[in-house]
C-alpha cells in the first residue's frame, strides 16, 4: 500500500520532517516515491510550520495513497490556514 507519511531530518533536539509518498513497507527514513512537502515542528520567527503541494497531494490520494493520522491532521491543519491567509499572500 502507499502511504503519505513523515520522514525525520534535522538533528538531534531539533526535529524537521519531509512529508513523502513511499511504499508502506519501506523504512521510515528509506525509499520514497515523492517528496511532497515539510513540516517543522520547532518554526520560530517568520518560518514556516508547514509546506505542502496541495494538487500532489490530491494526485496521490486520487491513485489510493493513505494519509498516517499525523500527516492527515497536518494536512487539515495546512487547509485551514491556507483558506484564513488573504488571496493575494501566495508567496
Amino acid at each position: 500500500m502507499v502511504k503519505i507519511r513523515l520522514a525525520r531530518g534535522g538533528a538531534k533536539k531539533r526535529p524537521f520532517y519531509h512529508i513523502v509518498v513511499t511504499d508502506s513497507r519501506s523504512a521510515r527514513n528509506g525509499r520514497n516515491i515523492e517528496r511532497l512537502g515539510y513540516y517543522n515542528p520547532v518554526a520560530t520567527g517568520g518560518e514556516q510550520r508547514i509546506v505542502l503541494e496541495d494538487a500532489r497531494v490530491q494526485h496521490w490520494l486520487g491513485h489510493g495513497a493513505q494519509m498516517t493520522d499525523k500527516v492527515a491532521a497536518l494536512y487539515k491543519d495546512h487547509k485551514k490556514a491556507a483558506a484564513a491567509a488573504p488571496a493575494g499572500d501566495a508567496a
